[in-house]
């Protein structure tokens, strides 16, 4: 297995699509569910992992805890003095290249709509300026603090909203540099608060109000937030049924499994009070905070009922690694097709560098994606499944008004349209009039004991409209 199979498979840390969508609570307020359908017909959007610990090109966080995965192995053997150099990065961090206008610019072009970017990740870092604890961007300590686009995640806010995005704050629930999360009193086992919440409520307490404090302040400083993307689904309330089955079927590096209850439906409800209608997606953890599901580094084989979005990193790694293979922009493209037919939406994660700038694969790729999305677009944005789905190498999509999009993805080499495409299972009127995105060449489908074809002219296979997946708009 070369360095980045590894890597992909080790990062994926994906829950089982079948377990999280047993239990699904539709949402009823009316402002929400306005949002999530406009979030629904948006289809691509951009997530950014970035942190200090991209000083080191390591996995965020991870390296912190003590479950002992190869994917985050230290490279220091005292694991004191490994977490302050760690958390002394903040000291070195100083991305003198970041300019969120340049990523705005580069997402829209590549066609997509909503950002969602890491306000603060389990190691407890923020990207904006709390004032509940001074491991921020904004410290004194931090050389950036002096920048004018020091607060990070308003910067980035701020531009991709000038830009018709919708918002989202990634936010962690754990927070590993919390000393009332990791209690400097005992070790770090593993990812859990590392004290008995049981023995110690007042302590756990002081955890849920600094919880509360941050996102309040992303929720009344930050402008409009459409989307509050919640990730560390341990940290969370459990019946006692619940404890005894996580405890049953639970890794065997997580040792301390216990009721770690945030009270998530009083933080929906203070973020609605300042946010009217923002999507709260507490991931994988079922129930009504759960708005969307995010099947993590993985797409479904089938439609799922419940509002969904794919999310998925660019390269193996959520965070900046040097030298990662990034994924080819027919790959990327033939995913968002996928997942699109299947009624989900597409969440790509970039991760910035050190300096504050996308690798140029990065932009590469968005370029890309960007030239093939202004062609085809319109079988994207604003779609909705249609049965089959999928038949062969062509993904199927339907607008309101019924106007239906049959996307063939292309092999790698393959250069031309074939000269006939055969349905079984997807069977328009013999006089459906078919356009071929990208050209003013109308086709005709014919349907024969059962079977719709659709026949190619030599002409239109040689003069393809673009690379990696032809649309045929069918009426």
């Amino acid at each position: 297995m070369s360095k980045n199979e590894k890597k992909e498979s080790l990062h994926a840390g994906a829950v089982e699509i079948e377990k999280v969508i047993k239990e699904y609570y539709p949402e009823t307020d009316p402002m929400v569910l306005k949002k999530l359908e406009e979030w629904q017909n948006l289809k691509f959007g951009l997530l950014m992992h970035w942190a200090p610990s991209s000083r080191w090109g390591i996995v965020e966080s991870w390296s912190l805890c003590s479950e002992d995965e190869d994917w985050c192995k230290r490279n220091i053997e005292d694991y004191t003095e490994y977490k302050k150099k760690y958390e002394d990065l903040k000291k070195t961090f100083n991305p003198k290249k970041f300019n969120p206008v340049k990523w705005a610019t580069a997402a829209e072009e590549a066609g997509m709509k909503y950002v969602v970017f890491t306000t603060k990740h389990h190691d407890g870092f923020c990207m904006y300026d709390s004032d509940y604890t001074d491991y921020k961007i904004t410290d004194k300590e931090c050389p950036f603090h002096n920048n004018p686009r020091a607060n990070i995640a308003l910067e980035v806010f701020d531009e991709f909203r000038k830009k018709g995005f919708m918002i989202g704050a990634y936010f962690s629930k754990p927070d590993w540099h919390s000393d009332y999360f990791w209690w400097k009193r005992f070790a770090t086992p593993d990812r859990n608060a590392n004290y008995d919440i049981k023995k110690y409520p007042d302590r756990w307490q002081k955890f849920v109000e600094f919880t509360h404090n941050q996102i309040d302040e992303l929720m009344t400083n930050y402008g409009r937030v459409d989307i509050l993307w919640f990730d560390g689904c341990w940290v969370r309330k459990y019946t006692d049924e619940q404890l005894e089955e996580e405890r049953k079927n639970v890794n065997s590096n997580i040792h301390r499994v216990q009721n770690q209850d945030i009270n998530m439906p009083l933080i929906a409800k203070k973020a609605r009070a300042k946010q009217p209608g923002i999507i709260v997606v507490d991931r994988a953890v079922a129930g009504p905070q759960q708005n969307y599901l995010t099947p993590e580094n993985q797409v479904p084989d089938r439609t799922l009922p419940y509002p969904w979005e794919t999310c998925m990193p660019m390269t193996p790694s959520w965070s900046y690694e040097p030298g990662l293979e990034y994924k080819p922009a027919r790959k990327l493209i033939h995913l968002l097709v996928d997942i699109v037919a299947k009624g989900g939406n597409f969440l790509l994660n970039i991760a910035p560098t050190a300096e504050g700038d996308f690798e140029a694969e990065a932009y590469d790729r968005l370029k890309k994606i960007g030239t093939w999305m202004k062609i085809n677009g319109e079988a994207i944005y604003e779609s909705h499944p249609v049965k089959p789905y999928k038949e062969g190498k062509v993904c199927f999509t339907q607008l309101k008004n019924g106007t239906t999009y049959a996307i063939y993805l292309a092999d790698e080499g393959e250069n031309l349209l074939p000269g006939k495409l055969s349905f079984e299972k997807f069977g328009p009127s013999s006089e459906t009039e078919i356009e071929l995105m990208g050209t003013d060449i109308k086709l005709q489908g014919r349907k024969k004991d059962n079977i719709f074809e659709i026949e190619f002219p030599e002409s239109v296979r040689k003069n393809v409209p673009n690379k990696y997946a032809w649309t045929l708009k069918i009426k």
